[in-house]
């Protein structure tokens, strides 16, 4: 009986995060099988391996991994090659980009190697480059100068643009089609994919919209030949997520309606693929839509991929098989292994989610293939489209279909060749072409991801190609290597809460791509959050209270005072909700911004523990015999921790516990803005077990601050927030010469450049300048603020970016579709406002925000030079110069000099120029190819140099000394008249 669709969507939820073993235990179930079936799938299988075994001499891909391993020195650098290389728009970035990927490795062992023309091809291709670039022995070298460097890019170009051709079936849709038509393509059908990175912005999204229409059109006048055009979502919308689902899956059903209405008026089949695990949720929504629309009553050429490594691919099947049902419809489903797997990995563990989406052993894919298979030949309402390019699975869906053959087989254009020919022209089955269809440009991502896939050591292909791999390994049954494990994970993918084990436990994620978890979270963090603060000390007196706990504190165990701040980073995340609803309306933080204070703020906690215990325990240092040398870190008295309103939680219990777990007393002053939540903080700090006097928390403006740094009974500050109050601490600190010398730890601003050659991926770019530049309306101290582009791409990449940013919300940060709330209070509005007014003729682009409220328009500014830019803006405002290829020390070196060193991002796939770049920046944290936001306690230890900071690093293994007095205690052991220990040694054996 097929279940309703209600319950058929009710049923998927309970499978995200599911354990893989209580996944795949059912899962075996469907897929194993009796031994004679065994052995009947095992012997077709040893047949289609024959088949493939024989087509390898003209199997360019199988050829291809065999010559040149990813996991080799070439294999890496073809790769980057294929990723850039063709996008790369001057030569002499073009050149270095060369000279960078193939000078260091052995292209001329691979000459000639390999019977296929397209190996060798582009095998000369990087021997041309490697003789002019770094062969000293070549006499070609002395020929191939001669023609000049231009030569070499040609050569090198041919060779990527012949990769190219084989994993793209053509420029156009027209030229794609005709190439079906080609002798090898005879008896195959198609699904036409037109290429491309996920649309960044409206334009984006409306050129693939068209794209697809046009292909429609194309496959409509020849329907009789059953091609079919895929769509993926991500490329009709800028916002698919699960924040914008509101506006973003109406528009996507219409869309897609409307491209349905086409295909089903030309008949033409149209198939929705899957993507990253957060849209499976939308995409449903979006397909139910698009089948229930009455103009499409009685069509059958609506479809679905289904991923079978995602743990809900068996009841989204099971989904898809209720709504042909409850709409009178067969749905076209195709079942494809999955396409995304390392970045779900990463996405869960970066997260702190409690589980991964997915399966970490490829043989439980394989599993869950198999049982998916199953399930879709018993479902009356789905059509079966099958893609592998496995042979044991191949095999076992042709024992499975018997004499049926009323579904289809599908394969990547590039791959897979003769596995299926025989079947097709032979045997009667169906098989459909998965072909993507565009220009060079944009076959990079594509054909890096299936490069990348196919050679992954677990692959099928790979595993093909490796000659050391037997016939039965190849053909090992995957139930069989489930069950030996017992489904468990992979024990060398960590999950999210063991990322940082055996030190400590990471902070617990919230999945807010969950739609039901999002709404929940913005409910709880609507209920006012109000705490009334009590009325603390003044400054002299909080000081003296706390110097009066100082000794029985630091006379505490260590390893109690590391149990408290245990205790106290589990007290915050069971008091989560509270602390992100106080963030946001305190703060003025959004949610996805307050759930990451918190979160920080918890790490800091069992990070800071987790060290004391590790580093502060006593150490006997070495030394002659008759004596004994100890080194212990002590607590120095009474601190003072200032912390920003900018981070009002992460930062402010940072300081404090870094301080009390080294024995300190603390005085802690959270900025004027925000002291509700560090109130907040403050009482879970003494409910931990923190005594009340240890820490004492004193509210008020600036004025509170310089009466706490001038009194002399204090041992150390620690403060972080602008560059003249840091330098009003120190002179304050120095004003008495009575007073001892006292630490000053200070973390500043900067002026955060982001640099971004001509080899950089756009889309990754305008991605991470809107997350380093403008998420929390750009008031972080690591914030971007100046961006600089080579002039080569300056004038593409500003476009992309505009329409990137007319994308963005500005709101209220409560609201869960909210990405820049307000500045933090009028003053910084007024300051921020006023400089934007002052630069008016230099404004680029900016993004229309609600008429009331604090709201700074996130904005680019172009400059003439990039010395224009002097202070730091402490808002949502990026400025933009241009430097020309060849000068990136240069312009490095004219950063350094402006004397801050908080942070700087490059975006570049020259490894040279990330390797200079490395040696040459003066800033603390230096982010490449990602965005420059967001450090992770104990993973990327966070302060500057220079005008931003004084060190050491917060969340760094030696943050912790700074708080302590070293000590050190030497005693003679032979005091007591003679050396007993050495006098008791006895004579080796």
């Amino acid at each position: 009986m097929t279940p309703t669709l209600d319950s058929a969507r009710a049923a998927i939820r309970p499978y995200h995060r599911k354990p893989e073993p209580e996944v795949l235990a059912p899962l075996v179930v469907s897929a194993q099988m009796a031994a004679p079936d065994r052995d009947a799938i095992v012997a077709i299988a040893r047949d289609l391996l024959q088949d493939l075994r024989a087509a390898q001499s003209d199997g360019w891909v199988n050829q291809f991994l065999q010559e040149y391993r990813l996991g080799t020195e070439e294999g890496t650098a073809l790769l980057s090659l294929a990723e850039a290389f063709l996008r790369v728009p001057d030569p002499e970035t073009a050149d270095l980009l060369i000279a960078d990927k193939l000078t260091d490795a052995d292209w001329r062992g691979h000459k000639g190697q390999s019977s296929s023309l397209l190996v060798n091809s582009a095998t000369w291709g990087l021997v041309l480059g490697k003789a002019v670039l770094g062969d000293s022995n070549s006499s070609l070298k002395r020929l191939i100068a001669r023609a000049g460097e231009p030569f070499v890019r040609q050569a090198v170009g041919a060779a990527m643009r012949l990769m190219g051709q084989v994993f793209v079936m053509g420029r156009t849709i027209d030229e794609a089609m005709k190439r079906m038509d080609a002798k090898e393509n005879r008896g195959f059908t198609a699904s036409f994919d037109m290429l491309g990175e996920a649309a960044r912005t409206r334009a984006d999204a409306e050129r693939y919209f068209e794209a697809y229409a046009n292909a429609i059109a194309s496959v409509g006048q020849n329907a009789a030949r059953g091609h079919s055009v895929s769509v993926k979502l991500s490329a009709l919308h800028p916002r698919y997520e699960t924040a914008q689902a509101a506006s973003c899956v109406p528009e996507l059903a219409a869309m897609v309606r409307e491209l349905a209405s086409k295909a089903a008026s030309l008949g033409v089949q149209l198939t929705i693929d899957a993507e990253e695990a957060a849209r499976l949720e939308m995409s449903l929504d979006i397909i139910e839509r698009v089948a229930r629309d009455p103009a499409l009553n009685g069509w059958d050429g609506l479809g679905m991929a289904v991923q079978a490594y995602s743990k809900r691919a068996r009841p989204t099947i099971a989904w898809a098989n209720a709504l042909g049902a409850e709409t009178r419809r067969i749905l076209q489903v195709r079942l494809v292994k999955g396409a995304y797997w390392d970045s779900e990995i990463k996405h869960a563990q970066e997260r702190g989610l409690s589980d991964f989406p997915l399966f970490t052993r490829k043989p439980a894919t394989d599993v869950s293939y198999l049982a998916c298979a199953r399930d879709m030949f018993d479902a009356a309402h789905i059509r079966p489209a099958l893609a592998s390019h496995n042979a044991l699975t191949i095999a076992t869906i042709v024992h499975w279909a018997g004499n049926r053959r009323d579904f289809e087989f599908q394969r990547l254009h590039g791959m897979g060749e003769g596995l299926f020919e025989r079947l097709v022209q032979e045997e009667g089955y169906h098989c459909r072409t998965y072909a993507p269809v565009g220009g060079h440009r944009d076959l990079l991502a594509y054909l890096v991801r299936r490069l990348l896939e196919n050679g992954a050591n677990s692959s099928f292909v790979h595993q093909l190609a490796d000659q050391s791999v037997s016939e039965d390994e190849l053909l090992a049954d995957p139930v069989e290597k489930v069950m030996a494990v017992g489904g468990t994970r992979h024990p060398a993918i960590a999950l999210p809460a063991d990322l940082f084990q055996p030190e400590r436990v990471n902070s617990q994620g919230v999945d807010l791509d969950d739609a039901a978890v999002l709404a929940a979270t913005a409910t709880e963090i609507a209920i006012p959050a109000k705490l009334a603060i009590a009325a603390g000390p003044g400054p002299q007196e909080a000081v003296s209270r706390a110097l009066a706990a100082y000794p029985a504190w630091s006379s505490t165990s260590l390893y109690t005072r590391a149990e408290c701040l245990d205790r106290l980073a589990d007290l915050l995340e069971e008091n989560r909700g509270k602390l992100m609803a106080l963030a946001v309306q305190e703060a003025k933080k959004t949610i996805p911004d307050a759930l990451s204070e918190v979160r920080e703020a918890i790490d800091f906690c069992r990070y800071y523990s987790a060290r004391a215990i590790a580093d502060l325990v006593p150490v006997e240092l070495p030394g002659p015999t008759g004596e004994r040398n100890v080194l212990r870190h002590e607590g120095r008295g009474v601190w003072v921790a200032i912390a920003p309103w900018n981070f009002p939680l992460a930062i402010f219990l940072g300081q404090v516990a870094a301080a009390l777990v080294a024995g300190n007393a603390v005085v802690a002053k959270p900025a004027p803005q925000t002291p509700a939540i560090a109130a907040f903080a403050v009482s879970l700090a003494h409910q931990a077990g923190v005594p009340a006097d240890a820490l004492q928390l004193v509210t008020g403006a600036g004025d509170v601050g310089a009466q706490l740094t001038s009194d002399t009974r204090i041992c150390g500050v620690v403060f972080t927030g602008s560059v003249p109050t840091a330098k009003a601490i120190a002179r304050n600190l120095l004003l008495d010469d009575a007073r001892p010398l006292v630490p000053l730890i200070a973390e500043t601003g900067g002026l955060n450049a982001m640099i971004v050659d001509s080899t950089a991926l756009s889309e990754q770019v305008v991605r991470d300048v809107i997350i380093s530049g403008f998420q929390s309306a750009g008031q972080r101290c690591s914030a971007l603020r100046l961006l600089l582009l080579q002039e080569d791409i300056a004038d593409h990449t500003l476009e992309m970016l505009r329409g990137a940013m007319d994308c963005l919300n500005v709101g209220d940060p409560s609201d869960p579709a909210t990405d820049i709330g307000p500045v933090i209070d009028q003053a910084s509005y007024d300051k921020l406002m006023a400089y934007r007014q002052s630069v008016k003729d230099r404004i680029f682009h900016s993004v229309a925000v609600p008429a009331k409220g604090l709201f700074v328009p996130p904005t680019v500014i172009r400059l003439n030079d990039l010395d224009q830019l002097q202070n730091e803006w402490f808002g949502p405002l990026v400025h933009v110069a241009t430097w020309k290829a060849g000068t990136l020390d240069a312009t490095v070196q004219r950063v350094n000099a402006k004397g801050f060193g908080l942070t700087m991002g490059l975006h570049s796939r020259i490894a040279r120029s990330s390797e200079a770049v490395e040696q040459m920046a003066r800033v603390g944290n230096l982010y490449i190819n990602r965005s420059m936001i967001g450090a992770v306690v104990g993973s990327q230890p966070f302060g500057g140099e220079g005008l931003s900071g004084t060190g050491p690093k917060a969340g760094g293994p030696h943050y912790l000394y700074r708080f302590c007095a070293e000590r050190t205690t030497s005693t003679d052991t032979t005091s007591a008249g003679g050396n007993a220990s050495l006098l008791s040694l006895e004579d080796e054996v």
